[in-house]
């Protein structure tokens, strides 16, 4: 079988296309967040919530918030959604004005690991 430019191009493109595909599927990815992520909020929350792209591992995803000098200030109870495993959420007690660091690590399903974090800010 004799091939052309045109199909080897074709080809590698698709290659590409596919494993960039794959490996974007591959993970979990953090979707939207409440509060958003580099948002701010008049008043505190009573919980943070991030949605992901994937049903999570209960048992191997966490979130902790902490305020400016690097104190958690979460009640402690995170975990994911019973209802939907694409949710991690925690509680929050009343929060000062000012800004928090939402640091969370997660694993989906499939084993994946990742990890991230953002800052969300309480009045303005």
């Amino acid at each position: 079988m004799r091939c052309t430019k045109k199909t080897l191009v074709i080809m590698a493109s698709s290659a590409f296309i596919l494993s960039s595909t794959v490996s974007t599927v591959a993970h979990p990815r953090l979707l939207t967040a409440t509060p958003a992520v580099d948002g701010t909020v008049n008043a505190s929350p009573n919980m943070v919530t991030l949605r992901f792209n994937e049903r999570l591992e209960a048992a191997f995803s966490s979130v902790v918030i902490r305020d400016a000098e690097g104190k958690q200030v979460d009640k402690k109870d995170a975990g994911v959604d019973r209802n939907d495993r694409r949710i991690l959420k925690v509680s929050v007690p009343p929060l000062a004005t000012g800004v928090y660091k939402v640091e969370w690590q997660v694993m989906s399903a499939d084993t994946h690991k990742v990890e991230g974090d953002f800052t969300f800010r309480v009045g303005r």
